[in-house]
């Protein structure tokens, strides 16, 4: 199983607005360039949220189906693969209110089940999840902060 986490400071906002644009699922293929497409099934306040999700990943696409779960009350996210190309993947977005600015962290577990590849794909999958989060934070929230050493002035090939 392999992990993935990004944290994120965006200044002079507001929880519930970070909370609020993080989950607009449908804008993301315009805010990171290794996002294809995504389908918004059911979302906030559905009580049965869901959301499908195409990425370019090495020479084809990455697809998935979650289920998402919104938990204003906690700031929180949490997502988990109900169909599509992993063995397993979930995570939680987590938006918390630091004085006059947000803490965003982002955390993913995932394992394409190939235990053979994982050495190969696994690295490939960290990068372009962990670029993702990064590239759709900085398009929705432009002072952001990316914590982690990612650099986005210039994106890594979509299909490496």
């Amino acid at each position: 199983m392999r992990h993935v986490e990004l944290e994120a400071l965006i200044p002079s906002e507001q929880a519930m607005t970070v909370f609020d644009s993080v989950l607009r699922w449908e804008r993301y293929p315009d805010l990171a360039p290794h996002v294809k497409a995504t389908t918004v099934h059911a979302t906030y306040p559905a009580e049965n949220s869901s959301s499908s999700w195409e990425l370019h990943f090495r020479s084809g696409l990455l697809r998935w189906t979650e289920d998402d779960t919104f938990l204003p009350e906690l700031g929180e996210i949490r997502f988990e693969q109900s169909d599509g190309d992993f063995d397993s993947f979930t995570g939680t977005w987590a938006m918390t209110q630091l004085g006059d600015d947000v803490a965003v962290r982002f955390d993913a577990d995932f394992d394409f089940g190939i235990p053979s590849l994982e050495g190969i794909l696994d690295p490939i999958a960290e990068r372009v999840i962990k670029e993702t989060v990064a590239w759709a934070l900085t398009g929705l929230f432009p002072a952001v902060r990316i914590s982690g050493g990612i650099d986005l002035t210039e994106p890594a090939a979509i299909g490496a």
